[in-house]
């Protein structure tokens, strides 16, 4: 995965909080659901923590980072090539730049939605959440939220290989669910079940799948500012990547390895394969009406 060194990236879509002291800290999971499992499951890749009932307890410590970093060091695209965190920025650059033509061409107005990038925990208007619950998209304030600390529990914890792209699969994974909230998806969808044929598995692939309709047009969609694509190069080797990710947060897998047995009534997000499936298939076609999981 390369970028266009030349191109300046826009570092007013991520939003640097890392270092910065977050009032409301303390996440805990209610409702009746208990343990890591459910917790890696429930919201690993997913929809804001008020969907599994997060409350919030004391101030959160300070961290040794300084805030507003990415503004600092992220320029173009050079630095997107060597430093995790300005490739996040122009992967969600990338993103946006994507689903804004693309949602003119359905008649569909685009808001950009910022990522938020924090360490150990934060506060948003969806509730009070910390790193253990991974990268999640939160409607009520349409952002999405990243300790960029999860790519390594990524490869360390669930077995991933890791790499650009997974990262990029990620950041483009929750970016599909403000599609899905723009377009009315997750309001008309937010039943709060669970099992293999829930409304919240639906959910997810059709974010996974939106994942895949973006990274078929990666290499493609050109930046506003340069008239170019900001990404240059997306191989086989980084599609790889990004499919061995999808299939390491997958419900079965998660709960073979921390359970010692599959649950598929629990499921919130689907199978390994199925995540796999639903990538391939929106980077196959490269169309999101393709992606009706629903259906």
């Amino acid at each position: 995965m390369q970028f266009d060194d030349d191109a300046p990236l826009d570092t007013s879509e991520v939003q640097d909080e890392r270092g910065s002291r977050v009032p409301g800290g303390g996440a805990t999971i209610g409702g009746g659901i208990v343990g890591l499992v459910v917790l890696v499951v429930g919201l690993f890749l997913g929809i804001s923590p008020d969907h599994l009932g997060l409350s919030s307890g004391g101030d959160a410590p300070a961290t040794s980072s300084s805030a507003g970093q990415v503004q600092q060091e992220c320029r173009t695209g050079k630095d997107a090539d060597t430093k995790d965190e300005c490739r996040i920025v122009a992967v969600v650059n990338s993103v946006q730049d994507y689903w804004a033509q693309e949602s003119g061409r359905h008649r569909i107005s685009y808001s950009e939605a910022p990522t938020v990038l924090f360490t150990g925990r934060t506060s948003t208007a969806c509730g009070a959440a910390t790193s253990d619950v991974g990268p999640f998209y939160c409607p009520g304030d349409k952002r999405v939220y990243l300790d960029l600390g999860f790519f390594d529990e990524l490869r360390t914890k669930f077995g991933a290989q890791g790499g650009p792209f997974a990262q990029a699969y990620v950041v483009a994974h929750e970016y599909g669910h403000h599609m899905q909230d723009i377009e009315g998806t997750l309001s008309e969808h937010r039943s709060g079940a669970t099992g293999a044929d829930s409304d919240s598995v639906k959910t997810e692939l059709q974010a996974d799948c939106y994942a895949g309709v973006w990274a078929h047009h990666a290499t493609t969609v050109k930046d506003e500012t340069t008239g170019r694509p900001l990404i240059t190069s997306l191989t086989d080797a980084d599609i790889r990547d990004g499919l061995d990710a999808a299939a390491a947060v997958g419900d079965d897998r998660i709960q073979q390895e921390f359970q010692g047995r599959v649950t598929p009534d629990t499921w919130t997000h689907g199978s390994a394969a199925q995540r796999q499936q639903w990538f391939q298939r929106g980077y196959r076609t490269g169309d999101m009406a393709q992606c009706d999981t629903f259906r």
